[in-house]
Order: structure tokens, then C-alpha cells, then sequence
């Protein structure tokens, strides 16, 4: 008989990121009606106390509705790859990306104020490669390089002279995500095409 636990859970991942990124459109929406004053107010500023709460702000908010529709693809695959493959620990997973990743910036930034999800991405982007070099998942490995390629040359957003573009945020972001692999002992594997029959 086959164990409809891993289904629920992958449903209940998936229906949480869905939420995430309807809340990310909705924040958006408001960034927008007041003028983007929730950049200046909530983003990340290097090196700034004032700029300490973009720390956990800085993936919630975006420059422009075109910032958040270019992120919005990456977020739904990357995050699916990563709702799919890894089996444990998530929660602990995106609290390293979102905190080690947003302090290395706020210590190393460039003077700007750093919003955008992005960072995130990036993040899922170095786990899920790191922990298929740890767990020798070829499979897992593949589809992130490949997603990697697909959406934004990730493997060229980490590097410096994009104009307006928080390359640092993409390198911390990515940095992190290896980071949490590396001390979350959370297994990724390749999908599974049929369910276990325990007995």
C-alpha cells in the first residue's frame, strides 16, 4: 500500500510557496499605491542600523512590478526543485539563506538599498547544487544548472557590473544556500516516479 504522506507534504510545500508569491504580487501592489515607500523604509542599506530590518525585508519588496515578474518565474521552479527534492529542514534552509545571505550583504554591500527576491533564488540556486555534489544527485544537480541557465544566467548574476542590479545580493544569496547545505544534513533526491509499497 503506498504512503500518501510525501504527496501532502509536497502539496502543502507547494501551496505555501504559491502563497508566498501571491504575497510577494500583494506587497508589490501596496509598494506601489505609496510610492515605493516601502523600499526606503523596510530594504536592506549596508552598513546602516536604520537598514538592519532589510535583512528580512529585502526578498519581500521589489523595484517595480517588471523587478517581480522577472523574479517570479525562478521562484516558482527553483522553489518547486526545491519543494520536490529536499526532505527535510526547509524551514531552517531558507532562515540561513534569508539571514546569513541578507547580513553578508548589509556588512558588504554596495551604498544602495538592496530589495528583491532574488537573493532567495540564488540561495535555493547554491543549496540544491551544493547538496547534489554532496548527495551525488545527478539528477537533482542537472535541473537546478539547468534552471540556472534558463532564467537570468544565474552563474553571471553573481558577478559585479549590472547596473541596478544587486549582484551581491545574487553572491551572498548563492553563498548562503551553499552554506545551509553544508550544515543542514537535509538529503535532496531525484523525484520519485512511483510511490514505496511499504508492507
Amino acid at each position: 500500500m503506498s504512503d500518501p504522506r510525501p504527496t501532502r507534504i509536497l502539496f502543502r510545500r507547494l501551496a505555501i510557496l504559491a502563497g508566498f508569491v501571491a504575497v510577494l504580487w500583494l506587497v508589490q501592489t501596496v509598494n506601489w499605491a505609496t510610492g515605493y515607500s516601502l523600499n526606503p523604509a523596510f530594504g536592506l542599506i549596508p552598513r546602516h542600523a536604520a537598514g538592519l530590518d532589510g535583512i528580512a525585508g529585502m526578498p519581500l519588496l521589489h523595484g517595480g512590478f517588471a523587478h517581480l515578474a522577472s523574479n517570479t518565474p525562478p521562484l516558482l521552479i527553483m522553489g518547486a526543485l526545491l519543494a520536490l527534492t529536499a526532505t527535510r529542514a526547509l524551514f531552517t534552509v531558507n532562515a540561513i539563506i534569508i539571514l546569513l545571505g541578507g547580513a553578508l550583504v548589509w556588512l558588504f554591500g554596495s551604498s544602495a538599498i538592496h530589495v528583491g527576491a532574488s537573493g532567495l533564488v540564488f540561495g535555493w540556486f547554491g543549496f540544491l547544487v551544493t547538496r547534489g555534489l554532496v548527495d551525488r544527485s545527478p539528477v537533482t544537480l542537472a535541473a537546478a544548472l539547468v534552471v540556472g541557465v534558463l532564467y537570468g544566467a544565474m552563474i553571471w548574476g553573481v558577478l559585479p557590473g549590472q547596473p541596478g542590479v544587486s549582484w551581491e545580493a545574487h553572491l551572498f544569496g548563492a553563498v548562503a544556500g551553499a552554506a545551509a547545505a553544508i550544515a543542514i544534513r537535509t538529503h535532496v533526491h531525484a523525484p520519485r516516479t512511483r510511490a514505496v509499497d511499504r508492507r
